[in-house]
């Protein structure tokens, strides 16, 4: 017999196997996982897209994160559906957020939020 802790709400088990087994769910979640993901989220609701920007940005608040960090991610970020990029030039992209990225970051904006103390 499993015990579960008064915490947990009715369903919530449902929940968190549907967040580890959706094909979608389970990629954000891993993308999330990953070093600066949400840094570049957040920059990205920003509208920081561009590499010099998010730099800057970055810089300006006493923060890191390197030009193959913030590329990787946000190939990631657009695989997801995301982002979407346009190319500046041959070797240069800018991001802009989507819809569904808008979304997560407001997400990911209120979860912060309510960890303030």
């Amino acid at each position: 017999m499993m015990v579960k802790a008064k915490s947990v709400e009715i369903g919530d088990e449902e929940r968190v196997k549907r967040i580890l087994t959706d094909p979608k769910l389970s990629a954000i979640k891993a993308m999330l996982e990953k070093d600066h993901a949400i840094d570049c989220l957040l920059l990205l609701y920003l509208g920081r897209g561009k590499w010099k920007e998010a730099k800057d940005f970055m810089r300006e608040n006493g923060l890191t994160l390197s030009d193959g960090t913030f590329r990787a991610r946000m190939i990631e970020i657009e695989e997801l559906g995301l982002a979407k990029s346009e190319r500046i030039d041959p070797l240069k992209k800018k991001y802009t957020k989507t819809e569904f990225g808008e979304k997560i970051a407001k997400l990911l904006l209120e979860f912060f939020d309510k960890l303030e103390v």
